[in-house]
């Protein structure tokens, strides 16, 4: 996952909250940091994707493959 996949997944995921989410809660499972915080300090986006997740309650079915861009069509 990229960075531009994870904001897109959050977008996705929590809509309007989503910024405020990724800058102000505070995730165990990637340190303690926030969201921000944890990929500014090299954690992938995957993982601090799922530790999101886990800390809000993101049902499984809801987790895996979200952010991604549809392929292109020929």
């Amino acid at each position: 996952m990229r960075r531009s996949e994870f904001l897109r997944a959050v977008d996705a995921e929590f809509g309007a909250r989503g910024a405020a989410l990724v800058a102000d809660l505070v995730l165990t499972a990637v340190g303690g940091r926030t969201a921000v915080q944890a990929m500014e300090a090299g954690v992938p986006p995957r993982e601090v994707w799922l530790a999101l997740c886990a800390e809000t309650d993101v049902p499984d079915s809801r987790r895996h493959g979200v952010g991604r861009l549809e392929p292109k069509r020929r």
